[in-house]
């Protein structure tokens, strides 16, 4: 190869995938730059599969820059496995907006309601041009008395209701076990409790605002609701936790994986693996069925019959919280998620936290209960985020 043909062929290099190779194949021929067992070598390369999903179970795998699977020693090496992680849940869910979406949020406080020991606002703001999103705010009234100058918040994530939505979590609709927003707020800590896109009164265009599937847009929208609160002088801006139930178990979880500004992750009946849900049964994975429908992903119905290949699972998603807090509830008979399942999920993703130092920061209970979050799980999830959020230690 002339000098010059080194020239040229290092100015194609930047395409990496297998179409950029191809690309760059048909390039260099047309300028005469390749031998012909170059191309054929070339094309062989184009066509290679793109690499296989590394085993969910096997969590300390990752893959070096050469692409050879190791073990990681390291945290800085398990960080190839985060992004990996991260990289497989973009192909589902579409990938997380740029700058262009962090908008003014333009605040827009619409009923102020004396709830006793806190006061519940109900506002709406801007989670990105085009959209606001319904929410509650729920501040104690020890701040507005001047008693406490910050406090801790917490992203109260509501479960499935198509009625009143992100109602359900300051009390409102009558649900038992579901006030966690209001609950906590009793205990000085300040809450806020988004809509999720597509239930109840909050139906924002998916397709128009540009979004693949509704769980990202639900993550964006809580990421822009912690960019509120850390705007908030009273409010801790480096204590945050995430809890909720159901839906908001798993909305809890994405948000997290993608927002570390979360310290402490509470995931109540939110999920098992995707090879176990409602026992692989291929009619949960059609579209609009289960975790396919709009306000999920939809691109997860190409999965069917497949399931193995999905380039992430709860295995991934629980490790990639990893050395945050963590507590996971699976009551033993919950219908919607196997008990089982979870408890794999939780061991195989243990050796994670492990590596960083912090085994014991997942934390796991399995009530005798169905899908529900019961008093007595919600009072651990409340001691957690106390000790936690309101101890002035370094956190890791």
């Amino acid at each position: 190869m002339t000098a010059a043909t080194a020239h040229v062929v290092r100015r194609l290099s930047p395409f990496s995938s297998p179409t950029g190779w191809f690309l760059l194949v048909l390039t260099a021929a047309n300028l005469g730059l390749l031998s012909d067992a170059a191309l054929r070598g070339s094309a062989a390369q184009a066509e290679r599969p793109a690499p296989s999903r590394l085993p969910r179970e096997q969590l300390l795998a990752y893959r070096d820059a050469q692409g050879r699977i190791r073990t990681a020693q390291s945290p800085q090496e398990w960080e190839h496995r985060r992004a990996e992680i991260r990289r497989g849940m973009e192909a589902i869910m579409g990938r997380l907006p740029g700058p262009q979406k962090r908008c003014p949020l333009e605040v827009q406080v619409e009923e102020q309601v004396d709830a006793g020991p806190y006061i519940r606002q109900k506002l709406t703001y801007q989670s990105e041009p085009g959209c606001r999103v319904p929410a509650y705010l729920l501040i104690p009234k020890a701040i507005r008395e001047g008693k406490v100058k910050k406090a801790p918040a917490v992203l109260c994530l509501h479960p499935t209701d198509n009625t009143i939505g992100h109602g359900v979590v300051v009390g409102l609709g009558g649900r038992a076990n579901r006030a966690y927003a209001a609950e906590l707020a009793e205990r000085g800590f300040v809450t806020f409790a988004p809509n999720y896109p597509l239930l109840a009164h909050y139906q924002p265009d998916l397709k128009k605002l540009g979004w693949e599937s509704g769980t990202l847009k639900a993550v964006w929208d809580n990421i822009r609701a912690l960019d509120y609160l850390q705007s908030l002088p009273y409010v801790d801006g480096g204590a945050f936790g995430a809890i909720g139930h159901s839906l908001g178990g798993h909305n809890s979880i994405f948000t997290a994986v993608w927002d570390e500004r979360i310290q402490v992750v509470v995931s109540s009946c939110g999920f098992d693996s995707f090879l176990d849900y409602y026992g692989g049964d291929e009619k949960n994975w059609q579209p609009e069925r289960g975790w396919c429908q709009l306000r999920y992903m939809p691109k997860l119905a190409q999965y069917r019959g497949k399931l193995a290949e999905i380039p992430f699972d709860f295995y991934e998603l629980i490790a990639a919280l990893a050395p945050r807090h963590v507590l996971v509830v699976a009551p033993q008979k919950d219908h919607n998620f196997q008990v089982e399942s979870v408890r794999r999920i939780v061991t195989a993703a243990r050796p994670v936290f492990a590596l960083y130092g912090h085994a014991d920061r997942l934390q796991a209970e399995y009530p005798e209960a169905g899908h529900d979050f019961p008093e007595a799980m919600r009072h651990k999830a409340y001691h957690l985020l106390d000790t936690v959020l309101r101890t002035p230690a370094p956190r890791q």
